[in-house]
């Protein structure tokens, strides 16, 4: 592995034992190698939940009974809503999609082939597709991944000075643990985000920004203070 791509491995940028899809990791270095994996994974774990913890609805969805789940959301299988995960109003989840532990998906917010961490909040008017997001990850209000470039090329992962070809017409971003992203900003595809980022509002994020970062603009990136 070239030592410029290590920073955006499984490794460094999640917390395993923050997901109850741990195990779809078990074979991968990088984390969108997974995202073709999701949908089977998830029927595969659906079918080993717990009866008197999780219910299952048609479409192979699985519905922890802790959760809350509003009347006007819509989940499309297959997916997983862990314990005391939020669906809110008008959240739109196409399928493909793992919610976490005590995570919120909120009003107007759409999923479609995403693993969502314990406790990530994605609340207001977000789109994330074909993407992670880590461990209490956050995005503002009207922030959302571009999942498909404009000339549909594949997407390649640009970290330091190497590049990462995946192989992937789909891909969003990948958030760190404990990322915030500023409201309506965009990530474009291929955005790998380290651990404890913030990204400011209204930016446009590409590539790859390292753990422990402000990202203001393009090429005004600063490392927090200890």
């Amino acid at each position: 592995m070239p030592n410029g791509l290590k920073d955006v491995t499984i490794k460094e940028l999640y917390t395993l034992e923050e997901t109850i899809a741990a195990s779809i990791f078990d074979e991968a270095d990088y984390p969108w190698e997974v995202l073709p994996k999701i949908s089977d994974f998830i029927i595969s774990l659906g079918n080993t939940l717990p009866e008197e913890k999780y219910e299952k609805r048609d479409g192979n969805v699985w519905i922890a009974k802790s959760a809350k789940v509003y009347p006007s959301a819509y989940i499309g299988g297959p997916a997983i809503i862990d314990e005391e995960a939020e669906i809110r109003h008008c959240a739109f989840i196409r399928g493909n999609a793992i919610v976490g532990k005590g995570a919120v998906v909120g009003n107007s917010t759409e999923l479609k082939n995403v693993i969502l961490f314990n406790k990530v909040q994605v609340p207001h008017y977000n789109y994330v597709g074909d993407s992670i997001l880590g461990f209490k990850a956050h995005m503002g209000a009207g922030s959302i991944t571009s999942n498909v470039k404009s000339d549909k090329t594949l997407v390649v992962v640009r970290a330091g000075n190497e590049n990462c070809e995946t192989g992937l017409k789909k891909f969003g971003a990948m958030l760190g643990d404990n990322v915030e992203v500023g409201c309506n900003s965009v990530l474009n595809p291929g955005t790998v985000i380290g651990r404890g980022t913030n990204i400011y509002p209204t930016s446009m994020v590409r590539g790859f920004i390292p753990a422990g970062s402000i990202y203001k603009k393009q090429g005004e990136i600063a490392e927090k203070k200890q």
